[in-house]
């Protein structure tokens, strides 16, 4: 698209996405939300970019390949249940941390893994779509 205002806005709009996202998914384990929520949120704040100013833009913007996202994603969310096999024999037992107000644990890790893997999987397919699309 070759429009001024979507360029200019989509700019505000992405950073606005990435940190709602960010928000998304730490209060995932207590409230609603969490990676695949989050993760959805930044792969829309990055398809709002290449929209506005092409995917090369997003690329730069994504500094790592999506795949790689995605594989760095998968790894996390199965590292984050082995402390529980290892401690209580069940997989995906998580462990909590406490400090004051702040408290997280294994539930963070895991939903961290799903973010990268759920925006690393939806970038590489937005990405790939607006590589075909024909110039207008």
């Amino acid at each position: 698209m070759n429009s001024l205002i979507l360029s200019a806005f989509s700019r505000f709009l992405f950073a606005l996405m990435l940190v709602v996202s960010l928000y998304i998914l730490y209060r995932g384990h207590n409230d609603p939300g969490g990676g695949f929520v989050g993760g959805l949120m930044a792969a829309a704040g990055f398809a709002i970019l290449a929209m506005a100013d092409g995917v090369q833009a997003a690329r730069r913007m994504v500094r790592v390949h999506p795949v790689a996202l995605m594989g760095a994603g998968l790894v996390l969310a199965l590292l984050s249940g082995l402390p529980g096999l290892v401690n209580r024999g069940s997989f995906l037992a998580h462990w909590w941390f406490h400090a004051g107000d702040f408290h997280s644990g294994t539930a963070l890790a895991f939903d961290i893994g799903v973010y990268l893997a759920v925006l690393g999987g939806i970038l590489a397919l937005i990405l790939r779509f607006y590589e075909e699309q024909p110039e207008a």
